[in-house]
């Protein structure tokens, strides 16, 4: 009997799936397990393995196309069965009569684009941008001919070109440089893929919760003095990094544990507290954001943290993470520091209860112990759902974090 393949449904917020590509054409010979086809969604691409052996009868659903969650999107038939083609956006069969792929987690493969993009890993699209190297100009050697971040470096380790001789002449002043990726005025983006899924999921987070948004400004002299000290020690070791986020994480997980509320999640038999921080990082990417999660963050030292943090978000940009690793979050934590920004209001990752903005470090004229002096500030802002809690306990839990980051060393005692 014919099987059918249905656009499979990863989390509680997925509605759609892009197809990036099909690994095998109509008329192949497949078997169960084998990779069969790759989907995009709005946090990771995944490989759809073939739920059957057989031969792929039919294609239903081409590359490209965005296909509602379990909507039939192929045909595996058993060789020499010659079953009835099925129209596009089939519904599937009855339970028992069909079933969708299995999955497994792919790196991100380099994405398609326009006629005549140049197809380029991620980290190869940032590595070009920071180096000023134009992708059209590298020869890729990356699967399908994609642009890896080997090559651009390959790239930019050659000597330029001579310039050709020229007669001088008057010229306008140069347009300011733009990235090779950025928009180009008088355009039209299509809102389509990664973009719509990630504006319909933006859009249902602000239809289905309360959202409230509160702001605390906390002096965090004490703890830029922690990081700078916490340098000094470990100078020696040439890959020992801290940042402020690194501290930020930990203190946060400390002040979950206070307020189990905040670590709560929405649900439709009620809210759920949990017993482990599963911290989401928000991290942004070229096509989008993607909010991978440590488990059990509230079980690790600084230390432990910040790495388990770092090897995460470093994967989610060169697309290795596997779809655990970007479900079961609990509170999420949106860095905007590297941008200059002092604050904003984060949007909420459901079904969470909390996710908190951090704003950069400023110099501003403080009081300390009577005198007025300089001092560093932050902005923290947080936005929760006013279904789960009320801003009470919200803006109590708020200031907690902010008292341990301005005594960050009695938090880490």
């Amino acid at each position: 009997m014919a099987q059918q393949v249905l656009m499979p449904k990863w989390g509680l917020t997925m509605k759609t799936g892009k197809i990036a590509r099909w690994l095998a054409a109509e008329g192949d010979t497949v078997q169960a397990g084998q990779p069969l086809l790759e989907v995009e969604t709005d946090k990771i691409t995944n490989v759809v393995e073939a739920p059957a052996s057989g031969l792929l009868f039919q294609i239903v659903a081409p590359a490209g196309e965005v296909v509602p969650v379990m909507q039939v999107i192929g045909l595996i038939a058993a060789p020499g069965e010659t079953p009835e083609r099925l129209p596009a956006g089939a519904a599937p069969a009855p339970a028992g009569q069909a079933a969708s792929g299995r999955t497994a987690t792919a790196a991100a493969p380099a994405k398609a684009g326009p006629a005549g993009a140049v197809r380029a890993m991620p980290a190869a699209k940032r590595l070009a941008r920071e180096l000023g190297i134009d992708l059209a100009a590298v020869t890729g050697s990356g699967p399908d001919g994609a642009v890896t971040e080997k090559d651009v470096r390959a790239a930019a380790a050659q000597p330029p070109a001579p310039a050709p001789a020229a007669t001088p002449a008057p010229s306008p002043a140069p347009a300011p440089a733009v990235p090779p990726d950025a928009p180009r005025a008088g355009t039209v983006i299509p809102l389509e893929g990664i973009r719509r899924l990630i504006a319909e999921n933006m859009q249902a987070s602000l239809q289905n919760a309360a959202q409230l948004t509160v702001f605390v400004e906390a002096d965090v002299t004490d703890m830029v003095a922690l990081r700078e000290t916490m340098l000094a020690r470990n100078k020696h070791d040439a890959g020992y990094r801290l940042s402020y986020n690194d501290i930020i994480a930990y203190a946060v997980c400390r002040a979950l544990l206070k307020h189990p509320i905040m670590n709560s999640t929405l649900a439709a038999d009620g809210i759920h507290l949990h017993d482990h921080v599963n911290l989401g990082i928000a991290v942004s990417l070229p096509d989008g954001l993607i909010v991978p999660n440590v488990k059990g963050a509230d079980t690790y030292g600084l230390e432990e943290l910040k790495a388990k943090v770092r090897d995460a978000a470093g994967r989610a940009r060169k697309g290795g993470l596997s779809m655990d690793e970007i479900s079961g979050g609990t509170f999420t934590i949106s860095n905007v520091s590297m941008l200059g920004v002092d604050g904003f209001t984060p949007i909420l990752n459901p079904p969470e209860t909390g996710i908190l903005g951090v704003g950069r470090v400023v110099d501003k004229p403080g009081v300390h112990r009577g005198v007025v002096c300089p001092r560093k500030c932050m902005t923290l802002s947080l936005t929760f759902n006013h279904m789960v809690t009320d801003g009470g306990p919200a803006m109590t839990f708020l200031r907690e974090l902010a008292d341990m980051l301005e005594q960050p060393v009695r938090m880490l005692v």
